[in-house]
């Protein structure tokens, strides 16, 4: 998608602004971490950020490692200890940071179609915004789409061909998914000739 981070990021402040709890943002980018990045950039609207706190309630992960993690005395590592998140508009949103950077050579994590850290996470947040990564570097939103309440696509309004978004749509549709919309981002609106004379 087109600026997928950004509609994402912000969706999830809005919602966070308006909602009784507190609002989540799952970075599910697990190769290019940005979202907390960006917020920590951005003090004037989002605030500073808090401590980190670990972003599973009970070790569970949306996510496998392969080959496994093991800690020094090679037992096993569970997948949620890798995610942190931290807070920011006065504890209303948590930002979430998967650390790849502890990943061995040779280890990879991938998104897993398991519903229970979603499940445990709504237990502490009106809204969790998923920011997964755009369809053609991943296949997470075909893993994550079945177990979300709804799908939204961004696209490139200028670049996007319509065969592309339906092609996407119709595959998360076969997945179980539910696409809740699409947002054309960068879309240019020209007013038309009638309303001009108003506006000016």
């Amino acid at each position: 998608g087109e600026g997928v981070s950004t509609v994402a990021r912000q969706f999830a402040r809005m919602a966070a602004v308006r909602g009784r709890r507190p609002a989540w943002l799952v970075d599910g980018d697990l190769t290019q971490q940005a979202q907390m990045e960006q917020v920590a950039a951005q003090p004037d609207r989002f605030g500073r950020l808090g401590a980190a706190v670990q972003a599973s309630p009970d070790g569970s992960a949306f996510y496998a490692v392969t080959p496994p993690m093991r800690d020094r005395e090679g037992r096993p590592v569970a997948p949620g200890r890798l995610m942190t998140a931290k807070t920011c508009l006065g504890g209303r949103l948590y930002v979430t940071r998967f650390h790849n950077e502890v990943l061995r050579a040779g280890q990879r994590a991938e998104a897993i179609n398991d519903a229970r850290y979603w499940t445990r996470l709504r237990a502490h947040a009106d809204t969790v915004v998923i920011d997964a990564p755009a369809a053609d570097r991943s296949d997470m939103i075909l893993t994550l789409a079945p177990l979300a309440d709804a799908t939204v696509l961004v696209v490139a309004a200028e670049t996007t061909d319509a065969a592309g978004p339906v092609a996407l749509r119709d595959e998360i549709d076969a997945q179980g998914g539910r696409i809740a919309g699409v947002v054309m981002n960068r879309a240019k609106w020209k007013p038309p000739a009638l309303l001009k004379r108003f506006i000016g």
